[in-house]
């Protein structure tokens, strides 16, 4: 992961401006492109643990290798007091798109929360294995660079001895589920404890 220091900014003109060879569709795309970047739309404005919005909204849609800085996620956010609790409550860490809140890791997955946490803070971000990935919402590219199906930029696969291992911004999985996906959340909760209780 490259460091934050790695962000640019574009001194090219606007590509907003009428363009006799564009239709009038392609440039609201573009307009809206450079509006909001990568994705169609801009971070949730009330992120979890207390995660910066606007850093998110850099990380997340106007850039492809930069990074929150090293230990960001131990030092200026209430993750590790929060995450223990939601994982000593519900047995495992659901994060979110910061975009779009759709479901992007699970964790930990195969390892207890002393393991995830003691790599994550090893290594300087939070750090996921291949079981942890919600594969539906996320792609690795062929570079190592984990996105979202919805263009946000997450951070990147460096693998080790012990396989791949996705290094990931915690401002880009610090969304807030949609209500359809808490619906769909309590559903199963319901579902599992009914079949549970059968049992």
């Amino acid at each position: 992961i490259a460091s934050s220091s790695s962000f640019a900014t574009s001194t090219e003109p606007s590509t907003c401006s009428p363009c006799s060879s564009l239709s009038l569709s392609l440039s609201l795309l573009l307009c809206l492109m450079e509006m909001l970047g990568t994705s169609d739309r801009p971070v949730q404005e009330d992120l979890r643990w207390s995660c910066d919005v606007g850093l998110a909204d850099k990380i997340c849609n106007f850039n492809r290798h930069g990074a929150e800085r090293l230990g960001y996620f131990m030092m200026a956010t209430s993750f590790g007091k929060e995450a223990r609790v939601e994982y000593e409550d519900r047995g495992e860490i659901t994060f979110y798109d910061s975009n779009t809140g759709k479901p992007l890791f699970v964790a930990p997955r195969g390892r207890s929360f002393d393991s995830f946490w003691s790599e994550s803070v090893s290594h300087g971000w939070p750090s996921f294995r291949d079981e942890e990935v919600v594969w539906e919402n996320v792609r690795c590219l062929p570079d190592g660079e984990a996105v979202s199906v919805d263009g946000t930029h997450l951070g990147h696969n460096l693998p080790d001895f012990g396989g791949s291992r996705y290094c990931i911004n915690l401002v880009s999985v610090a969304g807030r589920p949609t209500q359809q996906q808490q619906e769909d959340e309590t559903s199963a909760t319901y579902s599992e404890k009914k079949y549970d209780t059968k049992t």
